[in-house]
């Protein structure tokens, strides 16, 4: 018995042997066939990946995405009691609505002073070219009275020295001669006087222009002060400057307001979504590219959208403390970068604002 089990085992052994020896016979006898096969199965794992990767797969997405906006505070640019506010809260408003009144009182009365000082210094200016005028007709009066004088001067100067000359010649009395010398002093204080009275009037006109300079400096000023009054008459209505929502209203009709005190905040219909994605999710990512969203609150809503920009480096690079990495505890960790997605058209049926938390999927390789 012993003999006969022997006997199979050593046959089953021998099989044993035999097929492993037809197994290495085999690619012994077909190395290209089984070359060819390995080369084919790399292949087909190659396609397979790179059709997973670029039709089942040719997206990024990220979970740290919110809804961005330049939201700003309203504040009154003078100060006064609120006459009415016209908004309540959460209210959309157009470009050019009125927000809020401060009663212009005060503000109308400062207006209509600055007018009165306006029509001051006109009538300053008035008067001082009608003293311009005056001025320039006394000069041509004393002018002409000089220019009489030096004609009469001339005559008795040569009036003088002609019974000067019938003197020493004998045919003149002295008499005559005395009363030529003093009609020659007379016509020469006459002529001096005529030249004082020019030189007077020319200085008049300078002074006058000197008035009307100083009359037009305090028009530009009144002026100056009437568009300030205006402008602060103007800031007593506050005004939306572009479409958008207003939140957290705080002010209330009868509220005494300072210059500068926020009222509410204002939240533009201007919005775009800031998604932070990983930097080694954006080898692929460009501009243009086309994103798909979703809203948190609102999963059934899906938004389309267009990469706007990545920012040029990480969040953690413009933060009020940027990380210091030159130490010898240095942890490498992946960093997100802003990426600016834009949206095609908001949905009008839902409440979307800052903050809110979104889903976005960006196609960074084409299905085709």
């Amino acid at each position: 018995m012993r003999d006969k089990d022997a006997t199979g085992d050593k046959r089953k052994s021998e099989k044993g042997s035999d097929g492993e020896k037809r197994k290495f016979s085999f690619f012994r006898r077909h190395p290209i066939a089984t070359l060819l096969t390995v080369v084919v199965i790399i292949a087909l794992a190659i396609v397979t990946y790179f059709v997973w990767l670029v039709y089942f797969h040719p997206y990024e997405t990220t979970d740290d995405a919110f809804i961005d906006a330049r939201s700003f505070s309203i504040a009154a640019k003078v100060s006064g009691y609120l006459e009415d506010v016209a908004v309540t809260d959460n209210q959309h408003l157009a470009a050019g609505a009125v927000i809020a009144k401060i009663v212009p009182r005060d503000y109308q009365i400062a207006l209509d002073q600055a007018d009165g000082q306006v029509e001051a210094a006109k009538a300053s200016i008035a008067s001082a070219d009608a003293q311009v005028e005056v001025s320039d007709a006394s000069i041509a009066e004393a002018q002409a009275q000089q220019s009489s004088a030096e004609a009469a001067l001339q005559f008795a100067r040569d009036e003088a020295n002609r019974q000067r000359e019938l003197v020493q010649g004998g045919a003149g009395t002295v008499q005559t001669s005395q009363q030529s010398e003093s009609n020659l002093r007379q016509a020469q204080a006459t002529f001096n006087q005529a030249g004082a009275s020019v030189t007077s009037a020319t200085k008049n006109k300078v002074a006058a222009q000197a008035q009307r300079a100083n009359a037009l400096a305090s028009l530009k000023q009144a002026q100056a002060q009437r568009e300030s009054a205006q402008q602060n008459l103007n800031y007593t209505e506050l005004h939306a400057e572009q479409p958008g929502r207003v939140v957290q209203l705080s002010g209330a009709k009868g509220q005494f307001v300072e210059a500068g005190q926020a009222i509410a905040m204002f939240v533009p219909d201007d919005m775009w979504i800031s998604a932070n994605f990983k930097e080694t999710q954006l080898s692929d990512m460009r501009p243009g590219q086309s994103v798909d969203l979703t809203i948190d609150a609102y999963p059934a809503h899906v938004l389309h959208g267009r990469v706007a920009s990545v920012q040029p480096g990480s969040g953690t690079a413009f933060s009020l403390l940027p990380a210091e990495n030159a130490t010898g505890n240095y942890v490498k960790v992946t960093q997100r970068v802003p990426v600016k997605v834009t949206i095609d058209e908001w949905p009008k049926d839902i409440s979307i604002g800052p903050g809110m938390s979104v889903v976005p999927t960006v196609t960074v390789r084409p299905r085709n």
